[in-house]
């Protein structure tokens, strides 16, 4: 049986910004890694349920949390002024991990947003990861942001939910979650992703950490092309890509979902207890 527990991290140091983190595990049975999830831009960690239950059955512990001004954490909605905040989240999520599963390999497994998060991450705490994961990743570069900046005023305009996945119901369920952000990209969040793209194409490669990277060949919100710019500046020594035909943006949801979880499960045994 899969047990599931929810509670509270400190998002600050005063106490006052709380973190509404998660936790999936195995009842009665000793994980072999531990899996940090790192959610997307307007999302929330629960639309990632049955990829932890995926991850568990491969024999992870795994941990997440909504980010700051997302699904159940404290902070105006999807307001994000610096991304380096959100980056030490994560740090406050790992140590919570660290707690309970000292000396389990850690793989951190980054969506869209939160590759770009995850990948910041790993480059400002190499020590702390044994693996890294990026699925459709914010990296390097994004045009519909590029566009978003140049603009004058940001358009009002709600993502297209067939843009998510090949399965329509994976659709409905996003347009009908009242935790997602349906509403515009604020200007200092679009701002803040700039600058934090830039930190990270200055930041340079992760050098001997493995890293997979996973993209749908049909990802409309997130091109494969605009990612690429950015695992060229990230990659180091072991790199593995492996870009889906025909599938779009949540390769997490999309209906070939199976084959990608694993690969994603493939790549963590090789570094499993």
């Amino acid at each position: 049986m899969i047990t599931t527990r929810e509670w509270a991290v400190a998002g600050d140091p005063a106490g006052t910004a709380k973190l509404a983190a998660r936790a999936w595990a195995r009842a009665g049975s000793e994980p072999t890694w531990l899996a940090i999830l790192v959610h997307g831009y307007g999302e929330h960690l629960g639309r990632y349920h049955a990829v932890a239950e995926d991850l568990v059955a491969a024999g992870a512990v795994v941990y997440g949390a909504d980010h700051r001004g997302h699904g159940n954490s404290s902070g105006e909605r999807v307001l994000i002024d610096d991304y380096s905040g959100v980056v030490e989240d994560v740090h406050r999520i790992v140590s919570q991990a660290r707690t309970a599963y000292r000396n389990l390999p850690l793989v951190l497994i980054g969506h869209s947003m939160g590759g770009l998060i995850a990948a910041r991450y790993a480059q400002a705490h190499p020590e702390a990861v044994q693996a890294l994961v990026l699925s459709g990743p914010v990296l390097g570069r994004w045009s519909a942001l590029e566009q978003m900046q140049a603009a004058e005023e940001i358009p009002d305009a709600p993502i297209d939910p067939a843009t998510l996945s090949r399965d329509p119901a994976v659709g409905r369920a996003y347009t009908e979650d009242e935790l997602v952000w349906h509403g515009p990209f604020k200007r200092p969040t679009v701002e803040a992703l700039m600058t934090e793209l830039d930190r990270g194409r200055r930041a340079g490669s992760i050098g001997s950490l493995p890293l997979l990277w996973l993209h749908g060949s049909d990802d409309q919100l997130v091109p494969v092309s605009d990612t690429a710019v950015g695992i060229e500046a990230l990659a180091g020594e072991d790199v593995s890509a492996r870009i889906f035909p025909g599938a779009r943006h949540e390769i997490f949801n999309e209906t070939n979902r199976d084959e990608v979880l694993a690969e994603v499960t493939r790549f963590a045994g090789r570094f499993s207890l």
